[in-house]
């Protein structure tokens, strides 16, 4: 079962569930309505725990791939309530409901759970420090996820994108066609992550058998918003809009961000035996994709 459907991941998983009919897949999402993608979407409140035991059973679910989440990080700083209750209420329910059946859950996590302050890429070992509401409800969802199911697998990603719905992608190209100059954070740095690529890795983890534990995945690279804007419009051809990079103090917004949130990824790739690939060549599928569908 695939929780959060409708949005970027979901989406994606759905691709990656038609090219994997082995299994047999059940997408849900809190309403039906389904932002291009293949499948039948059911719905189901996640945080409903008869709900979700209900579904599970009729279904007969042995996996769980938990894609829903409260993503609006600013938001969540004057709506704590909702931002916990589905980031880490409601993986707690998934989690216990698939244990009590003897499965699996794959909860999907986020940078956001380290302040940035480091230098070197975080491994999945790195003590943790949200610095946000985001950033705690999530880390507080991988807690009550590890504590209601020991064999579930938590993956942490960072700067997520997709041909589905609203993300940075879209968003600096509509931006970039519209406008004659745009700033951009040039020092908050990351990995920006296709979400295919990430489906990808969910499917490799399932197909070969899911290891429980934390796991760190983006793709390979390092760069800034800034960078990640330039190679937006390059690709895209964009030429007629200025981007200038900005300092953080000078774009300021109710959530802090990491400023530095690189992640390691050699858990992931030595347990799997996956090649992670590099962030632009990602970019430029993904970006191809949006201009010619």
């Amino acid at each position: 079962m695939v929780t959060g459907a409708c949005g970027q991941l979901g989406n994606e998983m759905q691709l990656q569930a038609a090219a994997n009919p082995q299994h047999r897949w059940f997408f849900t999402d809190v309403s039906c309505a389904v932002d291009g993608g293949m499948s039948a979407v059911a719905p189901l409140d996640i945080t409903d725990p008869a709900a979700i035991d209900t579904f599970l059973q009729q279904h007969a679910i042995d996996i769980i791939v938990n894609c829903a989440a409260y993503t609006a990080v600013d938001r969540a700083e004057s709506d704590p309530e909702k931002a916990h209750l589905l980031n880490a209420t409601a993986p707690g329910y998934l989690a216990a409901a698939i244990n009590r059946r003897g499965g699996h859950l794959i909860q999907i996590s986020t940078d956001y759970v380290f302040d940035g302050t480091a230098h070197t890429p975080y491994t999945e070992d790195c003590p943790t420090c949200p610095a946000s509401v985001y950033g705690h409800t999530k880390l507080a969802g991988e807690e009550a996820v590890l504590a209601d199911n020991p064999s579930a697998m938590i993956i942490r990603t960072a700067w997520l994108y997709s041909r589905f719905g609203n993300n940075f992608v879209k968003t600096m190209l509509r931006l970039g066609r519209e406008k004659d100059s745009l700033g951009v954070i040039f020092d908050q740095i990351g990995t920006p992550t296709y979400a295919r690529d990430l489906a990808a890795a969910i499917m490799t983890a399932i197909n070969q058998g899911i290891q429980p534990g934390i796991y760190h995945f983006s793709n390979e690279g390092v760069c800034s918003w800034y960078d990640f804007t330039k190679a937006i419009h390059r690709i895209a051809g964009i030429t007629t809009c200025h981007v200038r990079p900005l300092h953080t103090a000078e774009y300021p917004t109710p959530a802090a961000r990491p400023h530095y949130s690189v992640l390691d990824k050699t858990k992931i790739k030595q347990t799997y035996s996956i090649e992670i690939p590099y962030w632009e060549d990602s970019l430029r599928e993904c970006i191809q994709e949006l201009i010619n569908p």
